[in-house]
């Protein structure tokens, strides 16, 4: 297999850290017994370090495993048993940006978030695969198909409705428990036909032009998201357009779905590059997605230049405000916002290496109190919803919620909307009949600032 040359990797340098293109294409990607040796040589490294042991339950079993083993160390441990780590895993990508100082370009060469990638993506091409979280990723199919029976279908999986969540449970092994997103008759593709016309008097008139991708979460579960930034963006001035290509593939990548998720990017590169060739720029309005597009893709396409250009184009929603608000100034208007704001932090924002940019966006509002929560929610996807791996969804976001609960502000949101219904779920559990925030999109609480 193809690797990225390691010559100038050395301890203790001072090299930014960097991922290896994923060799997708190469057939020796897929050889489980080469990747199984692969996650016995990094394991192996993990072991004499442990500084991850506190992110997820992935290494607290890793380590369990080793340290109950015959002989104390990885060697007796069997490679069978590798599948437990993979299950715990959400590609968080935390462990590789927040505690790992072996990452490339350091000679142990160490990335468990991709290695875990390459192993599902082994899986799956040796025939094991997941049908229900496959149907489930399916987000467009599903979300059309729920579209015109909105009603129906958010009756139908809401909680309270417990002999079809009964049925749900058993069938599916969707936890009974758990929220799911409710689906919109009108999508924000729908909302949104009709472009919000750009301020004349915002500071960026004439300046800048940004179309939004909806993703598909926002498109069909969570409309008021795309409104609300298409409605603060022209505010400021900006012409904006909303498109929705198709999903961004994060589903078909957790799933190890790699041939799916690279013709996805391709796609979507080639749907955005008239308009980035018109000028315009690319705002993303969660934070998965936009990691999806300005690195996973990118990785998966090496020289590739329509999703090299996209992923130059993007910003997140709050970051590229927070742009305008540098170089040209926010439109006047904004107001406080009553009661405080708990900003959740989400991982794959994290992972962005951006900082935290909606709460320092949040923070223009006047008088506003924001308190930030950086610590993972426990969801990832299906994995807050599916019996088998709620548990340890609870179990992940239980330190997190109790942090939210103690801030005890009005306002909860997140760049991940997942994350944030999850949280606001569970601190129902934590606080019992306390108050509960309301939980939104950052740029939705921008956009009540300024009365929109």
């Amino acid at each position: 297999m193809d690797e990225s040359p390691k010559t100038t990797a050395r301890e203790g340098s001072l090299d930014a850290p960097f991922r290896h293109p994923i060799a997708w294409r190469d057939e020796a990607y897929y050889d489980l017994a080469a990747v199984e040796a692969e996650m016995e040589r990094q394991f192996d490294v993990c072991h004499t370090c442990r500084r991850c042991f506190n992110l997820c339950d992935s290494f607290p079993r890793l380590f369990d495993m080793i340290d109950e083993a015959p002989t104390g160390e990885l060697d007796s441990v069997a490679k069978a048993d590798y599948a437990k780590v993979d299950e715990a895993c959400t590609l968080c990508d935390m462990c590789f940006l927040t505690k790992c100082p072996y990452v490339p370009p350091h000679e142990f060469d160490i990335d468990i978030p991709h290695l875990i990638l390459r192993y599902r993506a082994a899986k799956r091409r040796a025939g094991q695969k997941d049908f229900v979280r496959d149907q489930l990723g399916k987000t467009d199919r599903n979300g059309r198909l729920a579209k015109p029976l909105a009603g129906l279908a958010n009756w139908a999986t809401a909680r309270k409705n417990t002999p079809l969540r009964g049925l749900l449970d058993a069938i599916a092994q969707i936890d009974a428990e758990a929220e799911l997103p409710k689906y919109h008759a009108k999508t924000a593709t729908d909302r949104l036909k009709a472009p919000v016309p750009a301020n004349p008097q915002g500071p960026a008139f004439g300046l800048r032009k940004a179309v939004i991708y909806a993703t598909c979460f926002v498109d069909y579960n969570q409309p008021d998201t795309a409104v609300a930034a298409a409605r603060v963006l022209a505010l400021q001035g900006v012409e904006t357009r909303l498109i929705y290509p198709e999903c961004c593939g994060m589903p078909q990548l957790e799933a190890g779905d790699l041939t799916d998720v690279a013709g996805r990017a391709q796609r979507i590169a080639q749907a955005f590059a008239p308009w980035i060739a018109d000028g315009y720029d690319v705002v993303a309005l969660t934070a998965s997605c936009g990691l999806m597009m300005k690195f996973e893709w990118p990785l998966m396409h090496p020289g590739g230049h329509a999703v090299g250009r996209l992923a130059a184009a993007t910003r997140d929603i709050s970051e590229y405000l927070l742009d305008i608000a540098r170089i040209e100034g926010l439109a006047p208007g904004l107001s406080t916002v009553e009661g405080g704001i708990t900003v959740h932090h989400a991982c794959h924002a994290r992972a962005q290496n951006m900082g935290q940019k909606s709460a320092d966006l949040l923070r223009l509002i006047p008088g506003a109190k924001v308190d930030v929560v950086e610590r993972c929610s426990g969801h990832g996807g299906t994995f807050g919803i599916m019996k088998e791996t709620r548990p340890l969804a609870l179990k992940v976001g239980k330190p997190t919620t109790k942090q939210v609960a103690q801030k005890a502000n009005a306002e909860l949101c997140s760049d991940c909307p997942l994350a944030c219904k999850h949280i606001g779920q569970m601190l129902i559990a934590e606080t019992g009949d306390a108050a509960q925030p309301r939980q939104s999109h950052p740029i939705e609480i921008f956009a009540r600032a300024y009365g929109l």
